[in-house]
């Protein structure tokens, strides 16, 4: 393994919980084909890692949207790759049985469920603005986990719960039967990717090129797999770019 401190990975931590030993099957995987020594960390929460990024503590990110333009703009990150054919689209849920039939029908006062995933959050707010909401006319119960934000919308706690479209289709069976999407996006172009920070800027296109042929072998499949990804894409500076200005303009 080339050099004595190793290389910080990181992963946005939206991502499920069934993919935990994916990202670090992964890393084993990144570290072999590379021949660099990487350390994988994997944060409960966005304010922490968010913390790390400003220290210049990360060399490697599987980041969100919201956080590509601080990454990129801020910390020098260029675009490497991301997963072919997987957007970050949101969706709005309400429970089974609930009167509410279209995003008009929701009022004033609406209960809403949330993790603080910041992209979900914005897309889900947009998604409720035929209604005539917004934060000051809604409030918001902030969720650990998508699994706690459908048990609040099972348990009455909440009207409409915030998911990543990603993460409802992850929920059981069981849960998905006691609710109903209401709403998603499609947005399309807006999704996570991988980043190298300025200390293994110089290696983007070693690591691209062993992503784009990870599909080739039985092992690099395997490895997908368990993230359930199919394959990976080039994410070029000038689209990292352009989602980042996309995510600009939603925001105002």
């Amino acid at each position: 393994m080339a050099g004595d401190k190793p290389f910080f990975f990181t992963v946005s931590p939206d991502f499920s919980p069934d993919h935990i030993s994916g990202w670090f099957i992964f890393n084993t995987w990144l570290q072999r084909e590379l021949s660099l020594s990487i350390h994988l960390e994997l944060y409960g929460d966005f304010a922490t890692q968010r913390a790390d990024i400003a220290k210049g503590k990360v060399d490697l990110i599987y980041a969100n949207p919201s956080d590509a333009s601080l990454l990129v703009r801020q910390q020098g990150f260029v675009g490497v790759a991301r997963p072919v054919e997987l957007a970050d689209e949101a969706v709005v849920v309400v429970r089974a049985d609930s009167e509410v039939r279209q995003v008009e029908d929701l009022k004033s006062g609406t209960r809403i469920a949330a993790t603080d995933h910041p992209d979900v959050r914005m897309m889900g707010m947009i998604m409720l603005e035929p209604a005539d909401l917004s934060q000051a006319t809604t409030t918001t119960k902030e969720c650990d986990t998508y699994v706690l934000v459908a048990k609040s919308l099972i348990t009455g706690e909440s009207d409409v719960g915030f998911f990543l479209k990603a993460a409802y289709d992850d929920l059981s069976a069981m849960s998905r039967r006691n609710l109903r999407p209401l709403v998603t996006s499609q947005i399309y172009v807006v999704r996570h990717g991988l980043l190298a920070g300025p200390r293994l800027a110089a290696q983007r296109e070693q690591i691209l090129a062993a992503l784009l042929r990870m599909q080739e072998s039985d092992k690099g499949r395997d490895v997908l797999a368990n993230l359930g990804f199919t394959a990976w894409e080039a994410f070029a500076q000038e689209d990292v770019e352009f989602m980042i200005d996309l995510m600009d303009t939603l925001v105002a």
